[in-house]
């Protein structure tokens, strides 16, 4: 009897042994790889951060001139220290009538021009604003994206703020100015454009 006991009790004991061994082995292989694709994700996170960070933002930069041709069609012209083949947009709008005239044309060696802008008959005497509009960064060339962000997070200064859809940052230039030959009175600083020849 004494030997069937101990018999017994080796047995339970070995059992017991060998069922501990193989639950422990189990866990300890997926634990081992979620720590391993955890530490690759924080590395690749952590590498991101660091790249992000080495980017220094860019305080955009704008301005644009306007003349008037002989047909009284407006063109635009200007300069930006934004990367070459930067998406812009210029707008031109009549103060008094809102109605608008776009082109979408590209920076090239910190240039850009556009236009003509206005009906064919001409532009009507008036106050009118010129607006020079950064197209979203998800829209940009990845070139451009790689230095302004894929959502223009590294656009800065008093041109910049949020998109109107909610797509990151933008910047934009507004100018307003005169056509015609008598200047209406204003406050504010306007350039007048006289038609040529007159």
């Amino acid at each position: 009897m004494r030997n069937v006991l101990s018999s017994v009790g080796v047995l339970m004991i070995s059992v017991a042994l060998l069922a501990g061994c193989s639950e422990t082995d189990k866990p300890s292989e997926p634990v081992s790889t979620t720590e391993q694709t955890s530490t690759s994700e924080s590395t690749a996170a952590e590498i991101d951060v660091v790249a992000a960070e080495e980017v220094a933002p860019l305080v955009v930069e704008i301005t644009a001139h306007v003349s008037l041709r002989s047909d009284r069609r407006l063109m635009v012209e200007g300069e930006s220290n934004l990367p070459d083949e930067t998406l812009v947009q210029i707008i031109v709008e009549r103060e008094i009538s809102s109605v608008r005239w776009r082109e979408r044309t590209r920076i090239g060696d910190g240039e850009f021009a556009a236009g003509p802008f206005g009906p064919g008959s001409g532009l009507p005497d008036g106050g009118y604003i010129v607006q020079v509009e950064v197209s979203e960064g998800s829209v940009q060339p990845e070139a451009v994206q790689a230095r302004i962000g894929q959502e223009g997070q590294l656009l800065a200064g008093e041109l910049v703020n949020q998109s109107r859809h909610g797509l990151g940052q933008v910047a934009t230039y507004s100018r307003r100015f005169l056509v015609g030959s008598e200047p209406r009175q204003t406050r504010d600083q306007v350039e007048v454009l006289e038609s040529p020849g007159r």
